[in-house]
């Protein structure tokens, strides 16, 4: 992901910090000699200087993208200028494996901490709880929700913090500002004041702690990317298994603000690894996210826009880094839609099913273990399914999503029709399934979509969208169990959005084959019309024989 986005330059920035190895041009970055095999050439021989000269414009074309008006022409562009940023050669270890487990860290105490929250939540339960008041339940699940929900809302706005501060300035405060909040929760006594310092304080903290811990993976690592994920992915699984059991030793003999207190400590812990993050990727002009940087075409424009108004500079400050063109791509905007719409019910296990095992299955005392099984079965999915998504080639790796989608609403669904305490653990099992399968799948497909130039922000604003389903889904499921006195109906209405996002994500890659088909049969009309030789005016000799005019050189690549 961090590889993405280097413009084309003589050689990288010398403002960077760069242990280890130095970046490094391979040398097909070197700019191509259009001039050197025009010297020597036979005057007769139009045909092949014709070629040379739209070589050399399509170099022209290269430095000046803005003066192509065509989408197709501008992704052109991106890809080019993609393919030139892949000459940063990173070192593929070293310091990296310690950025690995700082990153490690950073995911698993986060989502360890979030995804244990039930156990927290019946704690929060016993101290907010007014048994007049049916809407107990609906109060106290915002805490949690809110959290989660701030990770995901605030994931848009760290991009451009990221890009433009660095990520470690960026996980460092996000991780202190996580601490904080923790702390603060601790000596907090209302639930007014939980919504503000766990909701809001560690939720915003935790996103901007954990987004640039992804992206420095990708400065240290490109062979081994796959493997560095991997680890991290597995790092985080044992977090995930392990905190559930921590908390439940906590909680009884030290109470809720002294468990507080402890999570705490995780977080100041992360904020001191973040300090490894030292960037190796160079920056255009300074600032800026990479690949957005002013490149050779900006150039031209430097000298007018020092003479705008500080209001323009914000604005267009504002549209550099909040670019919304990925919503002009159909299938990105009905994918984003059908994810938004399934993450509704997503999070309502995560907070409920410890309260829900406790009225249910009143002698059993471990219900903590069904956390462990949906933590160890995720980690266990997110490294099969990646491996098995590799595999499937395209946009049919959204049909994995579809099946995790699907599964997982029924999985919802049969949470409060299981009468023996086994049959919980099972479902929590293909719970954790589900959830490694889906969001393994999304980096993927987002990169399918959109392109890799745009792919870090396509999965930004897909996570701001996810943000407001998925922080409304548990405070609406209390809202059940208040009105109806269990969670029957929660769960089963909790497993009806997966569906339905399932349905909507089955016809994504119809309708890009769709698209596709439509743009092929344009460019074949255009290439042909293209591949049509002018009749020269009679007695004139033809300057070209046949076969010198190539099936697929046309003006159309000329300007990409």
């Amino acid at each position: 992901m961090g590889t993405n986005g280097i413009e084309i330059q003589a050689k990288p920035s010398t403002e960077t910090e760069q242990p280890g190895a130095e970046p490094q041009m391979e040398p097909r970055d070197a700019p191509p000699e259009a001039d050197g095999s025009k010297d020597g050439q036979p005057a007769g021989n139009e045909c092949k200087t014709a070629k040379e000269d739209s070589a050399v414009q399509l170099i022209d074309g290269e430095s000046k993208p803005t003066l192509s008006a065509s989408p197709d022409a501008e992704s052109g562009v991106q890809l080019e200028m993609h393919s030139q940023g892949l000459g940063f050669v990173p070192p593929e270890g070293g310091w990296g494996w310690l950025v690995v487990f700082a990153a490690t860290w950073c995911n698993g105490s986060i989502f360890g901490i979030q995804n244990s929250f039930g156990i927290l939540h019946t704690m929060l339960v016993k101290e907010h709880t007014d048994p007049e008041d049916q809407t107990s339940q609906f109060k106290v699940a915002w805490v949690g929700a809110l959290a989660m929900g701030m990770i995901f809302f605030c994931s848009p706005v760290v991009s451009m913090f990221t890009d433009h501060f660095g990520c470690r300035k960026t996980a460092v405060c996000g991780a202190t500002v996580a601490f904080i909040g923790l702390l603060t929760t601790s000596f907090a006594n209302s639930l007014i004041l939980r919504y503000f310092t766990y909701g809001i304080l560690f939720g915003c903290g935790s996103s901007f702690a954990f987004q640039p811990s992804l992206v420095i993976l990708g400065h240290y690592f490109r062979q081994r990317l796959g493997l560095a994920n991997g680890v991290v992915t597995a790092g985080a699984s044992l977090f995930s298994m392990g905190l559930p059991v921590l908390l439940d030793r906590l909680i009884g003999p030290l109470g809720l603000s002294r468990t507080f207190q402890i999570l705490s400590l995780f977080m100041l812990v992360q904020a001191l690894l973040a300090l490894t993050f030292k960037p190796l990727l160079p920056t255009v002009g300074g600032k800026g996210p990479p690949g957005m940087g002013p490149g050779p075409a900006e150039t031209q424009t430097q000298a007018s826009a020092q003479r705008m108004s500080k209001w323009s500079k914000v604005v267009a400050g504002v549209r550099k880094y909040f670019n919304l063109r990925v919503f002009h791509i159909v299938t990105y905007r009905v994918w984003a839609f059908g994810v938004a719409t399934a993450v509704l019910g997503y999070f309502v296990p995560y907070i409920h099913l410890i309260n829900f095992v406790k009225e249910k299955f009143k002698e059993n005392k471990k219900e903590w273990v069904l956390l462990v099984c949906i933590g160890a079965s995720s980690g266990v999915g997110r490294l099969a399914f990646g491996k098995i998504g590799d595999l499937i080639p395209g946009l049919r790796k959204i049909y994995m999503q579809v099946a995790s989608f699907m599964a997982l609403g029924l999985m919802s669904m049969m949470i409060p029709q299981c009468a023996v305490f086994e049959a919980l653990v099972v479902v929590c099992v293909f719970l954790g399934l589900c959830d490694g399968c889906f969001l393994t799948m999304m980096a993927p497909i987002a990169f399918e979509l959109v392109g890799p130039m745009q792919a870090s922000q396509a999965i930004g604003y897909l996570l701001g969208l996810m943000s407001l389903p998925m922080t409304a889904g548990p405070p609406i499921a209390g809202l059940l169990h208040g009105y109806f006195g269990n969670y029957t109906v929660a769960f089963s209405l909790a497993g009806v959005p997966p569906m339905i996002g399932g349905v909507v994500l089955f016809f994504v890659p119809l309708i890009h084959r769709r698209i596709q088909r439509n743009q092929e049969s344009s460019e074949e009309k255009l290439t042909t019309v293209h591949m049509l030789p002018t009749t020269p005016p009679a007695g004139e000799p033809k300057s070209c024989s046949n076969g010198d005019i190539l099936p697929g050189y046309t003006d159309v690549e000329t300007h990409i």
